[in-house]
């Protein structure tokens, strides 16, 4: 039988060997500071010279802390900032279905809609038809040339956009408050012109891309059934 070798045991680390090793390595518990919280430390009244691991180990945890805390503070702030723009929109679309006439529901479009959802500007854009370009402009609905929605929102439904400045095609005389703004195509029908809401906030950052969508987005949903309804309803009474 083959005489069975013996490997010779590893030396074994002496506290000196350690002590050696890191003072020759200072930046060792930088470089692995998951370590410390492993690790039995002094107190913190040990005398001069002792180095406070205790505190280091302290300090981290709590800046650890309050990191947790901001986020969290965060987190609120945008979830409160939320649940109020829901309640908002929540009631323009409630006043929208109260409207009793197709008249009281564009009044409403262009004077209430802005108080309700805190903004500073809000108007409705008609496309006019070949011919009609140089149409009047009404006080409560501005008309616009055929193809300008297109131009404007391309193959998109809805187009945000942030510290810009306003449009006195898109917001009339109140263009010089717009920073930000929302615009939301209303497919009302086939047989009727292209329509679109536009929002406008002095907030430059009121409106940015990347923001969720679902809730401006709805909103515009409604509108347009609801002159879809009036339209239809106008129809059958003529």
């Amino acid at each position: 039988m083959a005489q069975e070798v013996k490997r010779p045991d590893s030396p074994a680390l002496s506290a000196g060997d350690v002590s050696a090793w890191l003072l020759a390595h200072p930046d060792f518990l930088v470089q692995h500071p998951e370590l410390v919280g492993r690790l039995a430390l002094p107190p913190r009244d040990r005398g001069e010279g002792v180095i406070d691991l205790q505190g280091y180990q302290t300090e981290r945890l709590r800046g650890q802390v309050d990191r947790l805390k901001d986020q969290q503070r965060a987190f609120i702030t945008a979830s409160r900032a939320n649940h109020n723009t829901q309640n908002r929109v929540h009631a323009a679309i409630l006043f929208l279905l109260d409207a009793e006439s197709f008249e009281q529901l564009i009044h409403t479009v262009s004077t209430d809609l802005a108080v309700l959802l805190d903004l500073d500007v809000v108007t409705l854009l008609v496309e006019a038809t070949e011919g009609e370009e140089s149409a009047a402009q009404s006080a409560e609905v501005r008309i616009v040339g055929p193809g300008e929605i297109a131009r404007r929102l391309g193959a998109q439904e809805l187009a945000l956009e942030s510290d810009m400045a306003g449009d006195e095609t898109v917001f009339g005389a109140g263009a010089g408050l717009v920073r930000s703004q929302a615009l939301i195509r209303l497919n009302v029908s086939p047989e009727t012109p292209s329509c679109l809401l536009a929002l406008g906030s002095r907030d430059p950052e009121m409106f940015h891309p990347g923001m969720r969508t679902e809730l401006v987005g709805f909103l515009g949903r409604v509108l347009e059934r609801c002159i879809r309804s009036w339209l239809t309803t106008a129809g059958q009474d003529g």
